[in-house]
């Protein structure tokens, strides 16, 4: 059996995907106060931008990836409008449920789906428009996730992919302590899971950095990648276009 990482550990593939959803079952009730409290709202800003990048139309149709609790979904479902479709979807049945939960409460009703990433249930050229935010760095066979993602979308369709990345040198020791130190003290605090938080801090470090996704976008088919450092490469927004 194939072994990967959970963090800094090494596991076997199918441990990973259990503890993963181990993770995020135990974070969805206070996933949204602590992504404010962690990132000090900036979360909110590189969503923001996202959406804006993501130019959606009315009538366009959207698949939210690792969707969560729908912050995103909402966005998109503004932008498309009636005559759009914007799709939910996530993995962990926790976030997803959620995230349904919170776009009932808005008063938006939109096709919330289980599934893999690495395996979606959507015919091919379905989709104008593709959005991982903050999920990718979880998903055990990330070029298969980015394939099938470039499968499903139309010719000329858009692929963002939102995601904590590789931060500026002068940045690099304070993002350290904040990561290791006070992180998972919050997460202990706030959501009674400082493992979970620990988790998160080293799946960041594990991840690809800004060239090496770009490079991954590019082998799984996508013709033109670029992205965007934000706030100093805490995070960074890869867009990628099928041709």
């Amino acid at each position: 059996m194939s072994s990967t990482h959970f963090g800094f550990e090494t596991v076997e593939e199918t441990e990973k995907a259990r503890r993963v959803r181990g993770v995020f079952d135990s974070v969805a009730p206070r996933y949204d106060l602590m992504n404010d409290l962690m990132s000090a709202g900036l979360h909110r800003a590189w969503k923001a931008f996202t959406v804006l990048t993501a130019n959606v139309k009315p009538g366009d149709r959207v698949l939210d990836i690792a969707g969560g609790t729908g912050d995103m979904a909402l966005a998109f479902a503004k932008k498309a409008g009636p005559t759009g479709r914007v799709v939910h979807t996530d993995i962990n049945e926790a976030m997803l449920r959620s995230g349904r939960d919170r776009l009932l409460d808005a008063g938006v009703a939109l096709p919330t789906l289980v599934c893999d990433a690495e395996k979606l249930p959507f015919p091919t050229d379905s989709f104008d428009v593709a959005c991982v935010a903050f999920g990718l760095r979880n998903m055990t066979h990330k070029d298969a996730a980015l394939a099938e993602m470039n499968r499903v979308l139309k010719p000329g369709g858009k692929l963002l992919v939102l995601e904590f990345s590789r931060v500026a040198k002068p940045l690099g020791k304070a993002y350290d302590w904040y990561s290791f130190k006070v992180l998972p003290q919050l997460g202990k605090l706030v959501a009674g899971d400082d493992a979970s938080y620990r988790y998160l801090a080293e799946s960041i470090r594990m991840h690809p950095g800004q060239e090496e996704l770009k490079a991954l976008m590019k082998s799984a088919g996508f013709g033109h990648v670029d992205y965007h450092n934000l706030t100093g490469g805490i995070a960074a927004l890869h867009v990628g276009i099928k041709c």
